[in-house]
């Protein structure tokens, strides 16, 4: 009976931290860490290794997250994103955007242009309905701005490719965010044929809200750049930070609003507001590390295993993958060509734009957080672009790295 009992009890405590948030946060840490140390010996980002050890976890594997714990766990998702956002804001600082200068512009809407239309064709041709093969062509913009700069430190590279690499990076990923936000913000319409509502009065509606969000971020900035302006202590900055970062993007999730754009604004607006805001953005360096961390995991406890054995789904992923890279390398050659930028950049600039994670990974996860409670058909077509873009970045994180660094080596080399 003792014997029964104690198997009983232990079975009771298994089952509660199962579902137990702060089980499955510590347990993501620890694995998260262990496994990105033993890839990154085999030269592998440690973002591998933090998607390994979600999908590990997650209950496709080992069941150790349960479903109710990573749906609880979401909220770090929404987290992450909105620092990322945040943090992108601050490339919109106007002094930093003239010393880029027009060539970066141009390679950058140049790269994110082909590489937005050979995705959503593609995709088309696939069979993905026409609002998620734009959504993916937005997704497809983006690059992995920490495996950008961990190569780039790893080489300890300089110069005038490596200027153009980091203004192209993260230029684009800010359009690609921006442009997610905006194909999201008609999503609505694009589903709701046969509502009975003006495509008009949608159209309006979701401008409407789209100005919202901008104007809402604007008001967030401002409030943090007059609290923090007289603050010297970094803690206090933080505190103020945090807590308008997270209300707005719970007030923009509230209200239907782009808590994306909300967030860019916010720190386009700190950054805009005074020099001496550049201590905002160092006080949030210490923070992400393990939020990041724990982005990846969760990011990784959505991806099943059996995805992989559907022909289907490689198909989808597969071409997503050979398409973004179609228009990240010949839309950067077709803007250096056109604007006679230095060779080097125009050979080997798009591929080292191939790696993508982080901010990927976040507008997909955004947009599977908005689709819960939806309808069936649109639940099923959004886990379908879920798993084409996880496809994706494991992919990218895989192959896009090495490649990347390769480019960078020859592209320094040329240029000097």
């Amino acid at each position: 009976m003792n014997g029964a009992g104690g198997l009983s009890s232990f079975h009771a405590i298994v089952d509660f931290l199962n579902v137990h948030p702060l089980f499955a946060v510590g347990a993501m840490l620890l694995l998260g860490y262990m496994l990105g140390r033993a890839v990154e010996r085999v030269g592998l980002p440690e973002i591998t290794g933090f998607i390994g050890a979600g999908l590990l976890m997650s209950r496709h594997v080992s069941g150790i997250v349960s479903r109710e714990a990573a749906i609880e766990l979401l909220i770090i998702a929404e987290v992450a994103l909105g620092l990322i956002c945040f943090t992108i804001g601050a490339e919109f600082y106007l002094p930093k955007l003239r010393r880029v200068g027009r060539q970066v512009g141009w390679i950058t809407g140049s790269q994110i242009g082909l590489s937005f239309a050979a995705v959503t064709l593609v995709m088309l041709l696939l069979g993905i309905t026409l609002p998620f093969a734009l959504l993916l062509g937005a997704v497809a913009g983006s690059t992995s701005p920490a495996a950008t700069v961990m190569i780039v430190h790893s080489l300890r590279a300089r110069g005038s490719y490596v200027d153009y690499l980091f203004g192209t990076v993260a230029l684009g990923d800010a359009a690609a965010i921006v442009l997610f936000s905006i194909l999201l913000a008609f999503l609505p319409a694009a589903t709701a044929a046969g509502a009975g509502v003006s495509a008009a009065a949608l159209v309006l509606s979701t401008l409407g809200n789209l100005l919202l969000s901008l104007l809402l971020g604007v008001c967030a900035g401002m409030g943090i750049h007059l609290i923090v302006r007289r603050q010297e202590i970094s803690g206090e900055v933080l505190i103020v930070t945090l807590g308008f970062a997270f209300l707005g993007t719970a007030v923009a999730t509230g209200l239907r609003l782009s808590p994306l754009l909300l967030n860019i604004a916010a720190g386009a607006t700190v950054a805009n507001a005074s020099a001496r805001n550049a201590r905002v953005f160092r006080a949030l360096e210490p923070l992400p590390p393990p939020i990041y961390a724990l982005f990846f995991v969760i990011a990784g406890t959505r991806l099943d295993p059996s995805m992989f054995a559907q022909p289907l789904l490689l198909l989808l992923g597969g071409s997503f993958v050979i398409a973004r890279w179609f228009g990240k390398y010949f839309g950067t050659r077709a803007a250096a060509r056109l604007k006679q930028i230095e060779q080097p950049i125009g050979r080997y600039l798009g591929i080292s734009l191939f790696p993508q994670a982080g901010v990927a990974l976040g507008l997909v996860l955004l947009l599977h957080l908005l689709s819960e409670g939806a309808a069936v058909e649109l639940q099923h077509a959004t886990s379908t672009a879920v798993s084409i873009v996880l496809f994706a970045v494991l992919v990218n994180e895989i192959v896009g790295p090495p490649l990347s660094r390769l480019a960078m080596v020859k592209g320094n080399r040329m240029e000097v």
